[in-house]
């Protein structure tokens, strides 16, 4: 769920900007599952730009303290999250951990790395939710490592109504900088993308494994 309107759209512009989110609905990208798809987000890229990233790194920041206080431990969700979660652990001056997809087969067979107690309040910080299963199985890993987990916070979500699902299954709050709804809004506001490109992006989130472009 996004808190602020003006901040999704913000987010919105720029990622866009940066090309952190590209949009090409009439060349689309072929994900790693196989879908096509008219948007590509990769939000690592907000880390090499200064200005994006501070701002990201306070809202996140801010938002985390609205919704849950200050929580003991921020933790990003490797590897994507890891930065940003970082940036925002550092502005609040809180410990920060990272949860691995699955546990390392050397050394300490960590999941989680970083030092967590058990009975520590965590908020996790996330760049992208899609399916959420990744997201879920970081907090999974949380759980079982002793966390109390108070939410996650992430940049930008598809929406996906099966995303929501899972988290609804988790009972988890769920909140995002900026989601596809935003983007589509700030997509219209460029004026780079005429009427027959918005409503292929709209398409697209209605049944994306389904999706072809025509």
């Amino acid at each position: 769920m996004v808190i602020n309107k003006d901040i999704a759209i913000k987010t919105a512009e720029l990622l866009l900007q940066i090309k952190a989110i590209k949009l090409q609905p009439q060349e689309p990208f072929t994900w790693a599952s196989g879908w096509k798809s008219p948007i590509y987000c990769d939000n690592r890229i907000t880390l090499s730009f200064p200005s994006v990233r501070n701002f990201l790194r306070e809202q996140l920041a801010h938002q985390v303290t609205e919704l849950y206080g200050k929580p003991d431990v921020i933790a990003g969700v490797a590897t994507g999250a890891i930065g940003i979660g970082m940036l925002v652990a550092d502005y609040l001056n809180l410990p920060f951990i990272y949860v691995r997809p699955e546990a390392k087969k050397h050394g300490r067979q960590n999941q989680i790395e970083g030092h967590l107690e058990k009975g520590q309040t965590v908020v996790v910080i996330e760049d992208l939710i899609s399916t959420g299963k990744s997201s879920l199985n970081a907090v999974d890993a949380l759980k079982e490592g002793g966390a109390q987990v108070k939410g996650m916070l992430a940049l930008f979500s598809y929406g996906f109504e099966f995303s929501k699902e899972n988290f609804n299954k988790y009972d988890l709050d769920l909140h995002t900088l900026s989601d596809y709804d935003h983007l589509i809004l700030q997509a219209q506001n460029t004026g780079h993308f005429s009427m027959q490109d918005i409503e292929l992006l709209k398409s697209w989130r209605e049944n994306p494994s389904a999706w072809t472009g025509k």
